[in-house]
């Protein structure tokens, strides 16, 4: 089974609540989770916000307001979700939701160290899509 260690936690309960944007996510091992759309949408494991290896990533902004259109089984062993701004090629496995829930507080410190560096908002609009395409390399 890609994308599952053996002995994992997997999720007994997965809950998407528009009004205070968040996942909530039950594992079989007791750890509950509430998961911002935020988070999820700036630590998309797609190639568009990851790049194609260390230093390639696609640092996010504008995404404090982004909400879940719908969240798509991927086989049995991730969800696919479909972002408000449109994004929807990040494949979240059981144990990288698993990580984004237990790093949180880490992930939003490590977030605002990153917006700090590049000097950006938070909340500043993303740029424009420049020449990149993924097909070309």
């Amino acid at each position: 089974m890609a994308g599952l260690q053996a002995g994992s936690p997997t999720p007994q309960a997965l809950t998407v609540h528009h009004q205070s944007r968040v996942l909530e996510i039950s594992f079989s091992d007791g750890a509950q989770f509430r998961i911002p759309f935020e988070l999820m949408r700036v630590y998309s494991p797609s190639a568009e916000v990851q790049g194609h290896g260390p230093g390639q990533e696609t640092l996010q902004t504008g995404k404090r307001l982004v909400d879940l259109n719908g969240l798509e089984p991927v086989g049995n062993y991730a969800v696919q979700p479909v972002f408000s701004d449109g994004h929807d090629t990040g494949i979240f496995s059981w144990d990288y939701l698993y990580f984004l829930g237990s790093e949180q507080e880490r992930l939003w410190q490590e977030y605002a160290q990153r917006l700090q560096a590049a000097q950006l908002d938070r909340d500043a609009a993303m740029p424009a899509k420049g020449g990149h395409n993924c097909a070309s390399h």
